[in-house]
């Protein structure tokens, strides 16, 4: 597994989505939903061309820190969300 140091990860509200881009191209993306204080993460991709790089899972710790600064919970919908908070305990007050 190659990590890529060469990316950057955004918050794409009018797609609902947080995107990771290598190389200005978005490489994947973690879906969102909000509702009554919660973000529910139900999805994340990313690109066959990219996968097996590393880039989940700074997608996901982003998304997880922008909840923790928004005030939010999360609902870990996302098998592989689930896995990062299980993996990373200091998320684990997250959970709705």
């Amino acid at each position: 597994m190659s990590e890529h140091s060469d990316f950057s990860v955004r918050k794409n509200e009018a797609e609902g989505q947080y995107e990771i881009l290598v190389g200005g191209e978005v490489a994947g993306f973690a879906t969102y939903t909000d509702r009554d204080g919660v973000r529910d993460l139900p999805h994340t991709v990313v690109d066959p061309k990219f996968r097996g790089e590393g880039l989940s899972k700074p997608l996901i710790k982003a998304a997880l820190d922008d909840a923790k600064a928004d005030g939010v919970q999360v609902t870990p919908s996302c098998p592989a969300v689930e896995r990062y908070i299980e993996q990373n305990p200091e998320y684990r007050e997250l959970l709705a």
